[in-house]
C-alpha cells in the first residue's frame, strides 16, 4: 500500500500473514534525487495502524480551512518493480494486478497482469522539461503485462538445481557467513531452511539472484544498499506455464520456465550475434521441472528439472534491413582470428552450467547463393580453435545438422534423427533430480540409464554441462529440436521419479502431447518477443500432420513477423535500451531517437579503453576449470559463500512455516482465491472421454481418439476426419518450408531437385468412395483396443500355469465355505451386505473402521447440513464479534 502526503509518501509493505509490516518513507520535495528513509524496523499490525493514525492526525491542516492535507491511500500494490529517472524527477513502477502462473513446492510464481507509474515530486518542486512526455511514452511501450514475472519467495533467475543445491548445503560451511557481518536487520524471504542438530532454531539460506536474467535491475540498484532486501522484487521476462500429468490418480506437475537474458537483448534484425563482453542477442535459458505435486515441500516431495539453452550464433554479425529484403544478406562486422567474443560466451556457459558443453547448430550448410553458410563455417572455426587448449574430456562438443535440407529430403525423417540427437545429448548432460535412484532401477536395471551421464551424489544427481541450440533467428527450427531433446529428458525424469517402467516415451500419447503444447506456448511466446509473430513451422509441421488450414495460417505468421520487423522493431528496441539502463537520458547530450546507431550503447569497447585482453590460449577462466564438470556457481567456495545472505529463525516463526503460509487457515478464504491456478490437465484436456479406455497417459492414441484433436479442431469431429481426407488425397502444397522467404527455415535460392515431400499417413484410415462417400465411425471398438488383448483366444501355458498358482493360493487364504457366504450374501430387506472374504480381518477391503468424530464436530456438521437445507444458526456474540474484527482487519 502507498499512502500519500503533501511532502513524503509512505509505502507499506506487509508479509502474506499480514502480521509483519515495514514502512519506507519517499520524499517528496526534492525536485531530481530520490531520497528513501528506511527505519528497518519490523511492525506488528496494530504499530502500523497507530503509526498511519498519528501521521494523519499530526499532518491535517486546522478545521475550517479548505482541504486536507492529511494521510490518504495512493495506491494498492503487490510488489514494486523499481524506480527510474529520465530529464525531471523520478518515478515509481508499481504491480497493481497479478495472476498466478505455477506453483513449485509451495512457491507461487505469478505473471505481472497491470502495472502504475507514479511520478514521485509534488507539483510545486517539479521542473518541467519538453521531452520528458516522449521519453515515458518509450519507457512505457515495453508492455509490463506481457510475460514478466515475480515470485517473493522462490529465486527465479537461478534453476531449481542451484537452488535445491545452495538450499542442502553444509551449515558448517555457513557458519563464516552469516548475518553478523551483514545488515544485522535483514530477513531471508525462502519459507524453508536447514534444521540445526540439537537446538530450536533454524537457518534460511537466500543467494544473489543471477542478474543476467534479471530485468528490472537497473531500476532497483538505486535502492538495493538503502533499503531492506524485502522490498526488491526482481522479475524475469520470457515464458512461464504449469500443466498437471494425472498418472492414475497420481498428479505431476510439469513446468515449464523461459529465462531471456537482459544483455544484449533487442528485437530480430536489430540484434544479433554477439557484443564485445559474449553476450549473444535472443540469448533463452529454458528449464523444464517435473515434480510429484502430492508432496509439495523441498525438502520432502520429488524433484527434478532439465536446462537448455538457445541463442544466437556467438560471432560479430548482422543483417541490414535497410534494403527491405525479405532475407536481409549476412554480414560479418568485425574479423576474430582467435575467436575472443566465442571464448568470453563459452567460459560463461563453462561457469553456469559446467561441461561438456554442446553446440546443435541447425542453420543451412549446403546453399546456391551462400547466406546462412556464412555463420556455419565461423563457427566450426571458432569450436576448433578453442578446443584444441582446453583439456579433452571437456572440449565443447559441435554437431552440425542441415535441418532444412533433412526437411525436404523424402529419405529422411527430420524427428527421428533429432531424437537420436537428443538420446545422445541428454546421456552426455543427465539432468537433476534431488532423489537417489530408485530400488526399482537398480533391480530392474535399464541399459539406457545405466549409461546416463551427469554428476551422482548421495542425494540425488546433478546437471552437468547443457545443450545449447542456434540456427538463424534461434525460433522456428531451434523450437522443435528443444522439443524433442525436452520430450527425451522428460522420459528420464519420469524414470527417475518411478512413474514409468522404461525411459522412453512415444508420440500420440497424452503425455507427449500434453507437453507439446507447453512447448509451443513457449516458442509462440518467445518468437513474439524476438520475432514480432508466432511460430511459423511448428512440431506438427515436421511431423507432416499439420492440417491443410496450417498453410495459409504460416503465411498470415510470415506477414505478420515481416511487418514488425520492418515498421515497428526500431520503437520496441529503443524502448528495451531504455527500461534495461543502457541509455541514460542526460541534458545536454543527444537524445535516445536522435542516434543514428545504438551499436555503441551495447558494445562498451568502443566507447572506452577495456582492460587488457584474455590470453589468447588461456582463454576461460582459471577458477572454473579447476571445478569441471560442475559448474563454478554451484561449487563450494568462497567467493560464491560471499553471494548468500544466512539468518537464524526460531522454529515457531511465521516466515519458515510453509503450511500456514500457504494455505492461510487464519483468515476467510474463497475457493476462487485460493485455487486461482486453472492449469492444463492431461485426464481433462487429453484423455478420450470413451469408457474402456486405458487411462494411462502413456498410451498410444488415435489422432480423433483424444480429448483435445491434435489437429486444433475441438468442435467438430467429422470436420477434422474430412481435414485429413483432403490433406491425404490432394497434392501436397508447394514447399511447406518455402512458406514465407522471411521465415527462417524458407528455402530461398537454394531449393533441391527433392523437392517437398508428400504427406505422411496418419495413423487414421480413409478410402475415397466418390462423390456419395460417407464418413462412418465404428462406434464398436475391438477387444483388443479396450483391453489390451483378445479374450477369445486361448491361454498359454506359462499364462494358465501362473493363473492356477494364484488361485491356489487365495482359497489357502478364503476360509469362508459356500453356504454360509450364500446365506450372508442377501438379507431379507434386499439389500446386500459386503461380508468379510478373507480370514485376515485387517486386509479386508470390505471392512472399514469409522473415525471416532467428537460431539462438537458432530453438530458442526448437522449445522452445515441444515445450512444447505435454508435452515441457519442463530450466531453467538463470539461468532459475530470475531466477524467484525475481520471485517474490520480486512477492508477498514
Amino acid at each position: 500500500m502507498m499512502a500519500c502526503q503533501t511532502g513524503r509518501y509512505f509505502l507499506v509493505g506487509s508479509n502474506h500473514a499480514e502480521t509483519k509490516y515495514r514502512v519506507l518513507k519517499i520524499d517528496r520535495t526534492e525536485p531530481k534525487d530520490l531520497v528513501i528513509i528506511d527505519d528497518r524496523h519490523v511492525y506488528t499490525q496494530q504499530e502500523v495502524r497507530e503509526l498511519l493514525g498519528r501521521l494523519d492526525l499530526g499532518n491535517r491542516t486546522k478545521m475550517g480551512q479548505k482541504g486536507s492535507s492529511g494521510l490518504f491511500r495512493a495506491v494498492s500494490a503487490f510488489g514494486v518493480v523499481g524506480f527510474v529517472r529520465f530529464l525531471e524527477g523520478y518515478y515509481i513502477v508499481l504491480i497493481t494486478k497479478r495472476r498466478k502462473m505455477a506453483d513449485i513446492g509451495g512457491h507461487a510464481i505469478y505473471k505481472i497482469e497491470d502495472t502504475n507509474m507514479i511520478y514521485i515530486p509534488n507539483d510545486s518542486v517539479r521542473i518541467s522539461h519538453p521531452d520528458e512526455a516522449r521519453y515515458l511514452r518509450i519507457f512505457q511501450n515495453v508492455d509490463l503485462s506481457s510475460n514478466f514475472y515475480f515470485s517473493y519467495s522462490y529465486d527465479l533467475s537461478h534453476s531449481l538445481q542451484y537452488n535445491l543445491t545452495v538450499l542442502r548445503m553444509p551449515l558448517e560451511m555457513l557458519k563464516s557467513e552469516t548475518t553478523q557481518t551483514r545488515q544485522e536487520s535483514f530477513d531471508i524471504f525462502e519459507d524453508e531452511g536447514l534444521i540445526t542438530q540439537g537446538g530450536n532454531g533454524v537457518f534460511g539460506i537466500s543467494s544473489e539472484p543471477y542478474m543476467k536474467y534479471v530485468w528490472n535491475g537497473e531500476l532497483l540498484d538505486i535502492i538495493k544498499n538503502t533499503v531492506h532486501r524485502d522490498w526488491l522484487l526482481y522479475i524475469i521476462h520470457g515464458f512461464c506455464g504449469q500443466s498437471k500429468l494425472l498418472i492414475y490418480g497420481r498428479p505431476v506437475y510439469v513446468t515449464l520456465i523461459a529465462r531471456r537474458s537482459s544483455r544484449f537483448a533487442g528485437t530480430r534484425f536489430l540484434k544479433r550475434g554477439a557484443n564485445c563482453e559474449g553476450d549473444v542477442a535472443n540469448e533463452v535459458e529454458t528449464e523444464q521441472i517435473l515434480c510429484d505435486a502430492s508432496v509439495m515441500s523441498f525438502t520432502a516431495g520429488s524433484y527434478s528439472s532439465y536446462v537448455q539453452v538457445r541463442g544466437s550464433v556467438p560471432l560479430y554479425w548482422s543483417q541490414d534491413i535497410s534494403t527491405m529484403m525479405p532475407k536481409p544478406p549476412i554480414t560479418l562486422d568485425q574479423a576474430d582470428p582467435f575467436a575472443h567474443v566465442a571464448a568470453l560466451h563459452f567460459d560463461q556457459m563453462l561457469q553456469r552450467f559446467g561441461s561438456p558443453i554442446i553446440v546443435l547448430n541447425l542453420v543451412k550448410e549446403r546453399e546456391k547463393r551462400k547466406h546462412e553458410r556464412i555463420l556455419s563455417e565461423e563457427l566450426v572455426a571458432a569450436v576448433t580453435y578453442l578446443n584444441q587448449f582446453l583439456p579433452p574430456e571437456h572440449t565443447i562438443i559441435y554437431i552440425p545438422w542441415d535441418m532444412a535440407k533433412y526437411t525436404k529430403s523424402k529419405l529422411c525423417n527430420v524427428l527421428d534423427r533429432l531424437n537420436v540427437i537428443a538420446e545422445s545429448v541428454v546421456k552426455k548432460t543427465g539432468f537433476f533430480v534431488n532423489r537417489p535412484d530408485s530400488y526399482c532401477s537398480i533391480l530392474r536395471p535399464d541399459e539406457k540409464w545405466n549409461e546416463l551421464g551427469g554428476y551422482v551424489i548421495p542425494t540425488g544427481r546433478l546437471q552437468t554441462g547443457v545443450l545449447r541450440t542456434n540456427c538463424v533467428d534461434c525460433l522456428d527450427r531451434t523450437n522443435t529440436a528443444q522439443f524433442m531433446v525436452g520430450k527425451c529428458a522428460l522420459a528420464y525424469q519420469l524414470y527417475s521419479l518411478g512413474l514409468i517402467d522404461k525411459p522412453n516415451l512415444q508420440f500420440d500419447t497424452d503425455a507427449v502431447r500434453l507437453f507439446e503444447e507447453l512447448y509451443e506456448d513457449h516458442g509462440d511466446t518467445l518468437s513474439l518477443q524476438y520475432g514480432g509473430s508466432q511460430l511459423v513451422h511448428r512440431v506438427k509441421t515436421y511431423r507432416k500432420i499439420a492440417p491443410w488450414t496450417q498453410h495459409s495460417k504460416d503465411i498470415m505468421q510470415t506477414l505478420s513477423r515481416y511487418y514488425s520487423n520492418a515498421f515497428s522493431d526500431a520503437d520496441r528496441q529503443d524502448s528495451i535500451n531504455l527500461f534495461l539502463g543502457v541509455f541514460h537520458p542526460t541534458e545536454g547530450k543527444p537524445h535516445l531517437w536522435e542516434l543514428p546507431t545504438d551499436f555503441y550503447l551495447h558494445h562498451k569497447n568502443t566507447m572506452r579503453l577495456l582492460p587488457t585482453r584474455r590470453s589468447y590460449t588461456y582463454w576461460w577462466t582459471p577458477e572454473v576449470i579447476k571445478h569441471l564438470p560442475l559448474p563454478y556457481d554451484e561449487v563450494i567456495c568462497a567467493a560464491n559463500l560471499k553471494k548468500l545472505v544466512v539468518k537464524k529463525f526460531h522454529k515457531y516463526e511465521e516466515e519458515i512455516d510453509i503450511h500456514n503460509e500457504f494455505f492461510r487457515p487464519y483468515e476467510l478464504s474463497s475457493f476462487d482465491d485460493t485455487f486461482c491456478l486453472a492449469m492444463t490437465s492431461s485426464a481433462r484436456d487429453f484423455m478420450p472421454k470413451t469408457v474402456g479406455i486405458d487411462p494411462s497417459p502413456f498410451t498410444v492414441r488415435k489422432p480423433d481418439e483424444t480429448g483435445k484433436s491434435v489437429l486444433g479442431n475441438k468442435s467438430n469431429r467429422e470436420e477434422a476426419v474430412l481435414q485429413r481426407k483432403t490433406a491425404a488425397s490432394a497434392p501436397p502444397p508447394p514447399s511447406e518450408e518455402a512458406v514465407s522467404s522471411s521465415s527462417e527455415d524458407d528455402s530461398g535460392t537454394d531449393r533441391e531437385e527433392e523437392g517437398s515431400v508428400s504427406q505422411r499417413s496418419t495413423p487414421v484410415k480413409m478410402t475415397d468412395l466418390g462423390d456419395s462417400a460417407k464418413v462412418t465411425e465404428n462406434v464398436v471398438q475391438p477387444m483388443k483396443e479396450v483391453y489390451g488383448i483378445n479374450l477369445s483366444d486361448g491361454l498359454s501355458e506359462e499364462d494358465l500355469s501362473i493363473y492356477l498358482r494364484f488361485v491356489q493360493l487365495g482359497q489357502s487364504q478364503h476360509k469362508q465355505d459356500k453356504s454360509s457366504q450364500q446365506f450372508c450374501s442377501r438379507c431379507p430387506d434386499g439389500v446386500i451386505k459386503l461380508t468379510p472374504i478373507s480370514a485376515f480381518s485387517q486386509d479386508n477391503i470390505y471392512e472399514v473402521q469409522p473415525p471416532k468424530v467428537d460431539k462438537k464436530s458432530t453438530e458442526i456438521f448437522h449445522a452445515h447440513i441444515q445450512a444447505s437445507q435454508g435452515i441457519m444458526q442463530p450466531l453467538g456474540k463470539e461468532d459475530t464479534s470475531m466477524y467484525r474484527e475481520y471485517i474490520r482487519n480486512r477492508y477498514l
